[in-house]
Order: C-alpha cells, then structure tokens, then sequence
C-alpha cells in the first residue's frame, strides 16, 4: 500500500443486504502529518515575512558558526552575546525582527525558545533603553509631492504605467503587495470611481478579502481613475496581472511585477522631479495617502477605512505627523 500504514474496511458478502456503505480508513505517516503541520505553521505568515525570516535566521546561524556556537538549540547567553555585538550595527528594529525569527525556529523544531529567557530579556531591555526605539522611517509622499513626480514622467509605457502604479497606490493606501498583486478582474469601474477588491493582504492573511474605493480625481493629471484607463489601453490587457514589467524597448511582459518595483519606481520619479530618492520608498505612497489626509482635516475614522489600519496605534503614526499644524496652540499666541 505505498505509504499507508493501516487499512481497515466492511464488506457485505454478495447474498447479503447492504446495510452500510464502505468505510476506508487511510492513516497517514505521524512523520509526514508532522512535515505539513509545520508547513502550515510557516505558511501562518505573509510571505514577506517568512523571507525577512529566513534571511534572519541565516544571519544568527553565520555568526554562531564563526564562532563555534550551536544556534539550534541556542544557549541564552549565546543570543545575549549575539544581541550585544550586533546591537552595535544593526537599529533595535532590526533586532527585534531577529529576536522572533530565532525565537520562530526554535519552536517549529520543537525547542524552547532562548527568547523567553529572564537574563536575556534583561540585556535586551538594556539595548532598548540605551538605543532608543523610535523607529525612523521613510518619507511620506505628500500630494505636492505625487503632482511634482507626474510632471516628469514620460509619455511611454514606461511612463503610463508608473503613473497608475503611483497614482493607484496613493489613492488606495495600497502595500506594495496589495498592489502587484490586483488583476484586472479585481477592478470595476462605476460613475464614482473604481470598486477595487483586495483578495489578500498583510492584515487578511485568511484572504476573507476587502473592497476598497477609489474615487475620482479632481485634476484630469492625477486622477487615479483616468491613468489606470490609460494603462489598460496602452497595454492592451483585459485579463490577469494589472501591473507587468516592460522592457528598456517598451514590450510589455506577461506576467507581473514584484513588490520590490514598487520602491524602484517612486525612487525614480521621485530622482526625476529632483527629490531625494533615498527618502522614498513604496511605503511613502500609503503614508503620503494617510499624512495628506490628515493635514487635509479627514476624520481618523476615515482615514482608517481607506488605509485598512486594523490597529489605531499604528494609524496614528501617520494621522499624528500630518495633524502637528491643525489647531496647533503655537499658532495662536500671535508670533
């Protein structure tokens, strides 16, 4: 029987009433039940996470083998002395992502994670308190900002594309993985605006799904809705991936591009419109969406709905730096 360990089964003799139908009963190795146990423990994450992960734990296990250290299990010590070095190199961020990729592998192998340890904790408490950990992201791209970069974008496919991807993403608040990842069957187009479904993302790893709206723009140059039209007319796609790669000839390409475009592409036009493009990143659509309408006096609320925060903490990241000049006390004293 291959792989199947146990058969069992009833049969009715031919000169008898069937009274009951077969029952088959198939039992699977313990060894491969546990292989696909551990699949979907890892498959419990996004996919960018589990290759942040990955590459973590890679680096944890290169600095155990340079120094003749076991990384699984790890001692304690071994991880405070680890923390402690590349506190030193790496921002507490950083470490705080090592820290629950290490702690991850332990556990999926069945070991007790060293990251639960009291004297650990202590020592990261100390990196904490002595490095601070308010966190310095990327620049959010501000509606001046997203009129500035579609100036300078060209008039090739190139060109068009970038201005849905740009235009699209700041309306709708997208991550760069939501983004990539919409079809054209994901889109539909009403007198309003476009009725955007969202299948998966970061905060619906189920894929229960979302539907977001974009509405029109106000100026025919940065309206969402027109350049996305404009995209699907210059490439000529009616089915599958929305967003694909072009060659340097401008030959559009099947299939579709990768996340990692998305910031390749703001940092370019953001370069062109003569922005730093270090400061920018995909990212900087979603919070440039967020900030912008905050500074614009939109609700929380509202802004929360669109940008599909599931936290307020998080949320008001963004809405706080956008608010610093909304009935600011300082203005009111008559400088």
């Amino acid at each position: 029987m291959g792989d199947v360990t146990a058969l069992s089964w009833e049969e009715s003799r031919p000169d008898e009433p069937v009274t009951a139908p077969v029952v088959l009963t198939l039992f699977v190795p313990l060894d491969v039940l546990g292989e696909q146990a551990r699949a979907y423990a890892e498959d419990g994450h996004a996919e960018n996470t589990r290759r942040g992960y990955r590459a973590d734990w890679q680096a944890f296990t290169r600095w155990c083998a340079a120094r003749d250290l076991p990384g699984l299990p790890a001692a304690p010590t071994t991880l405070a002395l680890y923390l402690t070095d590349q506190a030193e190199v790496l921002k507490v961020s950083t470490l705080q992502r090592r820290l629950a990729a290490i702690g991850q592998a332990h556990r999926l192998k069945g070991y007790a994670s060293p990251t639960e340890d009291a004297a650990l904790r202590a020592v990261w408490r100390g990196i904490r308190r002595t490095k601070g950990t308010a966190q310095v992201g990327k620049a959010a791209l501000l509606t001046n900002d997203l009129r500035a970069l579609m100036l300078v974008l060209p008039t090739t496919a190139i060109g068009v594309r970038d201005r849905a991807i740009l235009l699209l993403g700041f309306a709708g608040a997208f991550r760069r993985s939501e983004l990539v990842a919409l079809d054209v069957a994901d889109v539909q187009t009403t007198r309003e605006g476009l009725i955007v479904t969202i299948r998966r993302s970061k905060t619906d790893q189920e894929g229960q799904g979302a539907k977001l709206g974009i509405p029109r723009g106000q100026h025919p140059g940065t309206c969402p809705v027109r350049a996305l039209q404009a995209w699907f007319e210059v490439a000529g796609i009616d089915q599958g991936a929305i967003f694909r790669p072009i060659t340097r000839h401008g030959l559009i390409q099947p299939g579709r591009l990768t996340d990692r475009s998305v910031a390749r592409i703001v940092q370019r036009a953001a370069a062109a419109a003569g922005l730093d493009p270090a400061q920018f990143a995909g990212h900087s659509l979603r919070a440039g969406l967020a900030t912008s309408a905050a500074m614009a006096g939109a609700e929380e609320r509202d802004i929360m709905r669109q940008t599909r925060h599931k936290s307020v903490v998080v949320a008001r990241r963004y809405i706080r730096d956008g608010s610093l000049f909304r009935n600011n006390a300082a203005a009111t004293v008559g400088l």
